[in-house]
């Protein structure tokens, strides 16, 4: 393995296939659709693609409850199309990596089927059974104990009653996983996303979780409706199996494996292993995506960050996914305001993942609760509605999976088809790649140009950071310094919506790269407007 991986320097785009482009007109998107698109996320300088799961599965949480993880789901295409994907990726230069569910398969996979049928048969002891519950409630705050009459028991799942958590205990499911892995990594995918990967093992004793106060679920912390995850989630032996994740992937070559894993930061660095990142390589931290729009608040989040993940670590930085709000919801939808968070995404010492459509100021549908096609509304049903929205969280998933608005031609340009799975984003008339690709300072081309830049200067891909610089700089504007041997930029940016301007040694630096065009530095003062930011290399 090289002293810096490739997955260390990449930019990740997560493509959720059911909603990226339809090809086979029956308002679904598949994998040749992903195959069609492959030119545009070329040319938005994009390096590796996450796809969310497209294998055979009943489809109750679209692709997360799996039933035969070596095959493809018919709606989304077949095995040739899959490899052929693969090849194609591979032809533009690129890397990708599958989303793969460990956890937990769905009711409907055979393995389930058989331990369920009785408490002798071969897969018995292939899930997690007992007599009586215990206390443990799921991640979505339900039951996570399911009674089967078949046979006489209860099964766990961490998350839905159809996705019963498989038992890693049992030396035979940690073999046949792995076998898949290697099935996987036969065919050169680059790689595995790890869904839930922190929920893995479970205490093995089954003691109850400990009482906690806190009712609602963060991303940093480890209680959760009122009980405390001390045995359910981020065993010592999830962290081994990461281990042993990493020497399987390394008898195939340089592969990434990137961990969903929650809690805090101290608890998912485990993961990632000894000082020499020896573990999964790149771990999400999920405490970013309910972020603040401030420099005070990026300022300490990086220097938070700097400090869990020094070098050979490499934080992963993502506002948006499948599960949660947009990042441009949350900055109620201004658009200069996202281009400012991407510039921090990617010029910070991290490796930037972006949710399909967020390259164009997707946001939110608005797709009432009696119409969700999300199962998780459901599990929620007891807290009001109105109490997410409060807490800057969505409960009905639907609305963050909406179909990818390529054009103002019907349907978006997604499916030519009389209904897609889920109604187009009212607003794709006025945002849309096709409008934003021929506007010099949109979101997609500021996406398109950060991209060219962290080609021209590599030391934006592996340079050291520092951010306390100079004291001149005003409270509301974040600055921080990227190094690489000799090589070095600045990076500056006002997080207020009034311009500004304040004195600093720039005779030494030019602007490579700003948001707005009268952002610009010179005679040694910085001016920047509103929301602005800029990108300054040094004059050699």
């Amino acid at each position: 393995m090289s002293p810096t991986p490739w997955y260390h320097r990449t930019t990740i785009y997560q493509i959720y296939p059911r909603s990226y482009f339809d090809s086979n007109h029956d308002g679904i998107g598949d994998i040749r659709g992903i195959i069609q698109k492959l030119d545009y996320l070329h040319g938005l300088g994009f390096e590796t693609i996450w796809c969310s799961p497209f294998f055979d599965s009943p489809q109750k949480d679209f692709g997360y409850d799996i039933s035969n993880y070596e095959d493809i789901a018919p709606e989304y295409g077949s095995m040739n199309d899959a490899l052929e994907l693969i090849e194609q990726v591979h032809r533009q230069g690129m890397k990708i990596v599958f989303d793969m569910v460990m956890n937990h398969t769905s009711t409907e996979h055979p393995w389930f089927k058989e331990s369920r049928s009785s408490r002798d048969n071969p897969k018995a002891d292939w899930y997690l059974w007992l007599d009586k519950p215990n206390n443990w409630r799921s991640i979505t705050g339900g039951r996570g104990w399911h009674y089967s009459e078949e046979r006489g028991q209860y099964y766990w799942s961490s998350f839905l009653p159809f996705q019963p958590d498989l038992n890693y205990r049992n030396a035979d499911v940690k073999k046949r996983m792995f076998e898949i892995l290697r099935f996987w990594l036969g065919k050169s995918v680059d790689g595995f996303r790890l869904d839930i990967f922190n929920s893995i093992y479970k205490d093995a004793k089954f003691r109850n979780n400990p009482f906690s106060f806190r009712l609602l679920p963060n991303d940093t912390g480890s209680s959760r409706f009122f009980q405390e995850t001390k045995y359910t989630i981020n065993q010592p032996e999830s962290v081994q199996f990461a281990h042993e994740l990493r020497s399987l992937c390394d008898q195939y070559g340089d592969k990434m494996l990137l961990g969903e894993v929650s809690g805090p930061r101290n608890v998912i660095r485990k993961f990632m292993g000894s000082e020499k990142n020896d573990a999964l390589g790149l771990v999400f931290d999920f405490g970013m995506l309910t972020f603040e729009f401030s420099a005070k608040y990026f300022r300490e989040l990086i220097e938070d960050i700097e400090n869990q993940y020094p070098d050979p670590f490499m934080p992963v930085y993502v506002f948006s996914n499948h599960d949660n709000r947009r990042s441009i919801k949350r900055l109620a939808n201004n658009v200069q305001k996202a281009k400012l968070l991407h510039l921090l995404q990617f010029a910070v010492r991290g490796v930037p993942c972006l949710y399909y459509g967020e390259e164009i100021g997707m946001t939110d549908g608005k797709i009432p609760i009696t119409q969700a096609l999300d199962p998780i509304p459901r599990e929620f049903r007891f807290i009001p509605h109105l109490v997410f929205d409060l807490l800057g969280m969505t409960i009905n998933r639907d609305e963050v999976r909406t179909p990818m608005q390529w054009d103002a031609s019907r349907n978006a340009g997604f499916s030519s088809a009389e209904t897609t799975w889920l109604p187009v984003n009212a607003d794709y008339q006025s945002v849309n790649v096709e409008i934003e690709a021929g506007a010099t300072y949109s979101l997609l081309n500021t996406i398109r140009e950060l991209q060219k830049i962290r080609k021209q200067y590599p030391v934006m891909e592996s340079g050291s950071l520092e951010v306390k610089i100079n004291d001149k700089v005003p409270d509301h504007v974040l600055m921080f310094r990227r190094t690489s041997g000799k090589h070095e930029i600045l990076v500056v940016m006002n997080f207020n919506k009034k311009g500004c301007q304040f004195d600093f040694n720039g005779n030494n630096w030019i602007k490579s790269f700003g948001l707005n065009p009268d952002d610009n530095v010179g005679a040694g003062i910085i001016k920047l407007q509103g929301f602005g930011g800029m990108i300054l290399s040094k004059i050699v």
